[in-house]
């Protein structure tokens, strides 16, 4: 189970979409929901910022010291859902990050993400957090 989310939230996050999200549980346990397990640290992928040597990048830490949370939740949704392909990705774009839509429910992603924003807790991430949906457009 630990792999299938750590294959979901390794690759995820690099694009923007418009997808409204349901409100946030923290306590959701995507182990039950999605089937999957995050695994503990949320660490990403050692050297995450470099290229390997196919060209693609290493799978981002999803915890504070990575980007995901720089990405609104319609994004975040939207990359797990779809993968990172347009309009999350430039066309061409080559990533390791597939689209979990054929696999998971809508439910069971939001799970997924409720479980790695969970682990966001300082307070510059919860207050940039806060700004970020202040801002959201209102359907």
């Amino acid at each position: 189970m630990a792999r299938w989310l750590w294959r979901i939230a390794f690759a995820l996050f690099a694009g923007c979409g418009d997808v409204r999200a349901p409100g946030d549980d923290p306590r959701a346990d995507p182990r039950d929901t999605a089937k999957v397990s995050a695994g503990a640290k949320l660490e990403g992928q050692a050297n995450w910022r470099a290229r390997l040597p196919n060209g693609r990048l290493p799978a981002p830490p999803h915890d504070e010291s990575g980007h995901t949370w720089h990405h609104p939740d319609s994004v975040l949704f939207g990359i797990t859902k779809r993968g990172l392909a347009p309009p999350y990705a430039p066309p061409d774009y080559q990533s390791d990050m597939p689209g979990f839509g054929g696999k998971l429910s809508d439910d069971e992603i939001w799970a997924v993400l409720a479980y790695i924003k969970n682990h966001w807790t300082s307070r510059d991430v919860l207050d940039a957090r806060a700004e970020m949906t202040g801002n959201a457009k209102r359907p």
